[in-house]
């Protein structure tokens, strides 16, 4: 049997999948959840073979504490237990979300008008280790790998190194961005592949050297 938990902050699109998941005898939805927060705390009670996520949760009720995405979630609960498997269900397909989506770990990337003999198939698929994607989604895949490399730092990777230069550890400059460390960590990786180096000393003294950073004390 397959275990599975449901990860959406509405909650008729979960008793939705609960009855579509239900027609299949060798799959049990075992828990349900409405936030990141509490993915990670169902993930690690529960231990289901797949979590369906959806990319876009709000922060838990009460709590003034930055919501954690899909993303966020699926980074952290695969960091604590490698050996579920997430899989997105979302609708919404750009570039980043997909890109966010993979790079956090997830093992395949739906959109919620999936047919349901698919969906239950993806699900299957996705508790044997394999990747399952939407078509349109592979196709933006495709199409990012075949583009010409970019190798502009993005605002977002200058902000993460200017910190990085002034001494801050990756806990303190999601803190002052307000982004998840492992959103920090994706950053800095990305930052490193573009100015062709391995760590955070060599790619602050690159970006001093092709002028994205100021010189110290400059």
């Amino acid at each position: 049997m397959i275990r599975v938990v449901i990860v959406d902050d509405h909650p008729v699109v979960r008793a939705g999948m609960v009855g579509v998941l239900a027609a299949a005898d060798d799959i049990e939805v075992v828990g349900e959840a409405a936030d990141g927060d509490a993915a990670i705390r169902i993930a690690g009670a529960l231990q289901p073979d797949v979590v369906l996520m959806d990319l876009r949760l709000p922060r838990p009720s009460g709590s003034a504490a930055r919501a954690l995405d899909g993303a966020d979630a699926t980074a952290e609960i695969l960091r604590r237990y490698p050996a579920i498997k997430v899989l997105i269900v979302t609708t919404y397909n750009t570039d980043a979300d997909i890109m966010r989506a993979v790079e956090a770990g997830a093992i395949g990337y739906l959109l919620k008008d999936t047919p349901v003999a698919q969906l239950l198939d993806a699900v299957r698929a996705a508790s044997r280790g394999e990747t399952v994607l939407a078509t349109t989604v592979a196709a933006r895949l495709v199409r990012r790998a075949r583009a010409p490399i970019a190798f502009e730092l993005t605002a977002r990777e200058l902000e993460v190194l200017a910190l990085v230069s002034r001494g801050h550890t990756n806990a303190e400059i999601g803190r002052q961005l307000h982004i998840a460390e492992a959103t920090v960590k994706t950053h800095l990786l990305r930052a490193f592949a573009k100015l062709g180096v391995d760590d955070r000393t060599a790619a602050v003294v690159k970006a001093i050297e092709q002028g994205h950073l100021p010189p110290p004390g400059g």
